[in-house]
């Protein structure tokens, strides 16, 4: 036992210092890139933490982004839970957020709120759910329906834009030179949580509460066990009973959920000045499937990367001020992306090289089979 605590103690160190390795690299290539610009990285340091915490009301703004990039990871750990490859997570926001748009633009008060809200839950459902429905059904790998669905979903959005009977706002004092939707009535939005001058919406400790619920769903719970031998063998998951395409469907669906319902409380949490407009995703869903990526597929380990990539989007927006351009920044950004995703790929190299591989799993076990039945 103390072999296997001190080997356990000496990966976790390595794996640390792995990270910290590759963060300080991906800081040093960016330094040398902003300094052969001619721009002065001591300032872009200074002013990446004053756009993330430094100036008033900026950590309560990367709070603000850090919660819908959380929803999204969760969604996505779930359906990469049950073994399918959700990657259409931007269409599925944007389509929450008009389904959102729709209802709460025609209405004011909480309870058009809470409807909002569900709709925007329901339409990232329904959007994934296409993609369950070709997997199952015409044997489309999800991993190409779903990537597809992102465009359709933009075009279609856009769409939206452009007819009053939809999502174009109507009145007349306002001409739009760019297309959007009526603003949200202040009875309409999520409540703000206001602490030492920063403000933030209630939907920051409800992506918290999220984050816990999961976990607990995934790892103590009979659905959460089905999902995963679901994911590492679906023959295996059918002989014990487990509803494979059902399973797997509402998975995938459950994950498009929570991507709409992110989309859905960044609206009523006042992105875009509470107005629905083209590209209103911004890139949320992408980097919310990169927080699960480098996560690692564990919900509660989300939380603090969720916080970093909100970090780096609310930082990146006062670089630009320093007079470097913002191609430099983007690459910065994606540097530090990327060592992050460095290390968890170098352990799990490493883990297949010293791990021997596993034992068929056998269907005859009667405590396995009590355990599903449960």
């Amino acid at each position: 036992m103390p072999n296997t605590e001190r080997s356990r103690a000496q990966g976790v160190a390595k794996l640390i210092g792995l990270y910290v390795i590759s963060v300080v690299v991906a800081l040093l290539v960016s330094a040398i890139l902003i300094k052969l610009t001619g721009g002065p990285w001591q300032k872009v340091v200074s002013a990446f933490f004053d756009g993330a915490f430094r100036r008033k009301g900026r950590w309560g703004l990367t709070l603000t982004e850090a919660a819908p990039l959380l929803i999204v990871a969760l969604g996505a750990i779930i359906s990469t839970r049950a073994g399918l490859v959700n990657i259409g997570q931007e269409g599925q926001v944007a389509v929450g957020a008009a389904c959102m748009a729709m209802v709460a633009t025609r209405g004011s008060g909480p309870l058009v709120l809470v409807l909002a809200l569900v709709a925007g839950f329901a339409g990232g459902a329904l959007w994934a759910g296409l993609a369950a429905l070709l997997k199952y059904w015409r044997k489309v790998p999800e991993v190409i329906s779903t990537l597809l669905l992102v465009f359709i979903a933009s075009q279609g959005t856009g769409y939206m834009l452009t007819r009053t009977f939809w999502l174009l706002d109507s009145d007349p004092n306002k001409p739009n030179k760019v297309q959007t939707s009526a603003q949200l009535d202040a009875s309409t939005r999520i409540g703000q949580i206001r602490i030492f001058g920063n403000s933030f919406p209630w939907s920051v400790p409800v992506a918290l509460l999220l984050a816990v619920v999961v976990s607990v769903l995934l790892y103590r719970s009979v659905w959460g066990f089905r999902l995963t031998v679901l994911g590492r063998n679906a023959r295996t998951a059918q002989r014990i009973g487990v509803p494979v395409v059902i399973a797997g469907a509402s998975a995938l669906a459950l994950g498009g959920a929570l991507a709409g319902l992110a989309g859905a409380t960044m609206l009523a949490g006042g992105a875009a000045n509470y107005r629905f407009t083209s590209g209103f995703a911004n890139n949320v869903g992408w980097e919310g499937l990169l927080v699960a990526l480098v996560a690692r597929n564990r919900p509660l380990v989300c939380i603090p990367v969720a916080l970093l990539f909100a970090t780096l989007r609310t930082g990146s927006g006062f670089l630009a001020a320093t007079g470097v351009e913002r191609s430099i920044v983007d690459v910065a950004r994606s540097l530090l992306v990327l060592a992050l995703l460095v290390p968890p790929a170098v352990a799990a190299i490493r883990r297949r090289r010293l791990s021997p591989p596993a034992a068929p799993v056998s269907t005859d076990e009667p405590v396995v089979a009590a355990g599903l039945g449960a």
